[in-house]
């Protein structure tokens, strides 16, 4: 895949992506494009034969892995994550109110969302809709109204003269999303509304008993490149489906004589303590479905290495001084190693090491970040996986600006970057994943 190829790609998946449930949906039929078999948790496996395989959880988490010998051969594991939401705006489960002639949605704020883009900007409403069928059945499909539905005005700055020098905003009665205008005194029934969105789809469900549902808001400009030579990419969802995309085309682009695995969790933004977060068992249950044997699965994630990716902070031209002046990751300069003494990033010296050999080898450049001793970290799935099953883990991911907007930004080059570093570790052979033992 060429550049040019990757970002046409990349804008596609991320597009037709815009909350987790989508994301895993488009990554399945990704993986299942190239040959990957589906499995189910609630089936019985037994020694799974050589083969490429894929499983999801709350249709928000997946795992796939390659096996090119058969688990109990004890072949070590080259194994990546990121994680599939971002944050955001979800709907309340009664959200419908009616004010002054408005039609508005109440909702939740999912993560640490900036929260000033969302204003003045077209809304869709996208998401997993439970609901009954005409024989009493329980079925769950995924809607996205792909057109704007939703916004959140500005107040004027005529009845707000200050809101310039100290905006403050309340969660509660500031994000209200208008939908509607209506004479009625009573807001329209929720349940047709979402009723209408799921026929758009699925025409048999016209009928439907909505039961319960799991929204989100998100901004209806698709992604576009920026800057006088296209030097930008900027859009929703960069952290952190740019790097769940580059791990999937790595991993069906790498070939099929390695044993690989990935996993992409949910609810990372939310501190992921889910089922299908990376505090929760998934990896863990399908790592033991694979190797019964207690002490094989050990052998063989001791000789692992996991490579967690979740975009780092580029350094902001305007705000220079948030950052430690001698780690200043900058956009198109490649994928960044980031670390912490205090393990809120896995890296240590030798996993950083062994990414750093996949870059040089990929022949793409390499950067690290390290946060002001002054200010907070943020974490990613990485501590979390490496507490959890005990691998050796290197924490890695593109430089970003507006992190956590509704709209980010990236460098054209370095998700290109990332994807070739990561069909390196993929394509390394056993012992190149390995971390050595120290000698005095």
């Amino acid at each position: 895949m060429q550049a040019s190829d990757y970002l046409d790609d990349l804008f596609s998946y991320i597009d037709r992506s815009p909350t987790a449930y989508h994301a895993v949906a488009n990554s399945a039929a990704l993986l299942r494009d190239h040959g990957f078999r589906q499995l189910r948790e609630v089936d019985t496996w037994g020694i799974l034969a050589p083969g490429s395989y894929y499983l999801t959880r709350n249709d928000a988490s997946l795992i796939a892995f390659t096996l090119s010998h058969s688990p109990q051969t004890g072949m070590p594991l080259r194994m990546a994550g990121a994680h599939t939401d971002s944050p955001g705006l979800k709907i309340k489960p009664n959200p419908m109110q009616m004010r002054h002639g408005c039609v508005q949605l109440g909702v939740e704020v999912y993560g640490g969302a900036l929260l000033a883009p969302w204003f003045d900007r077209p809304l869709s409403i996208a998401g997993r809709i439970s609901w009954s069928d005409s024989d009493g059945k329980l079925r769950c499909s995924l809607i996205d109204g792909q057109r704007p539905l939703a916004i959140i005005p500005s107040l004027a700055i005529h009845l707000d003269r200050e809101v310039n020098d100290k905006r403050s905003i309340n969660k509660q009665t500031d994000l209200v999303p208008l939908l509607a205008l209506s004479a009625e005194a009573a807001p329209p029934d929720l349940q047709a509304v979402v009723r209408d969105e799921l026929a758009r789809r699925h025409p048999e469900a016209a009928q439907a008993a909505i039961l319960a549902f799991d929204l989100f808001l998100y901004d209806t400009q698709p992604l576009c490149r920026v800057g006088l030579q296209g030097e930008f990419i900027t859009g929703g969802r960069l952290d952190n489906l740019l790097s769940c995309h580059a791990i999937l085309r790595a991993l069906v682009q790498s070939g099929a004589d390695r044993n690989r695995l990935v996993v992409l969790n949910d609810h990372e933004e939310v501190g992921s303590v889910s089922t299908s977060g990376a505090q929760g068992p998934f990896l863990k249950s399908v790592l033991e479905r694979l190797y019964p044997d207690t002490d094989l699965r050990q052998q063989v994630i001791a000789g692992s290495l996991f490579v967690s990716v979740d975009n780092a902070h580029a350094v902001h031209p305007n705000f220079a001084a948030k950052h430690d002046p001698d780690h200043l990751p900058l956009l198109n300069r490649g994928p960044v190693i980031k670390t912490n003494a205090n393990q809120r990033y896995a890296t240590n010296g030798l996993t950083g090491a062994l990414f750093r050999r996949f870059c040089d080898r990929a022949e793409v450049p390499c950067q690290q970040f390290v946060m002001r001793n002054d200010m907070a970290c943020g974490s990613t799935i990485g501590p979390l996986t490496a507490a959890e099953i005990g691998v050796a883990t290197v924490d890695v991911g593109v430089p970003q600006l507006a992190m956590h907007s509704i709209r980010e930004t990236i460098g054209h080059l370095d998700g290109w970057y990332l994807l070739r570093a990561l069909t390196a570790f993929f394509s390394a052979e056993d012992e190149g994943i390995r971390c050595p033992e120290a000698t005095s």
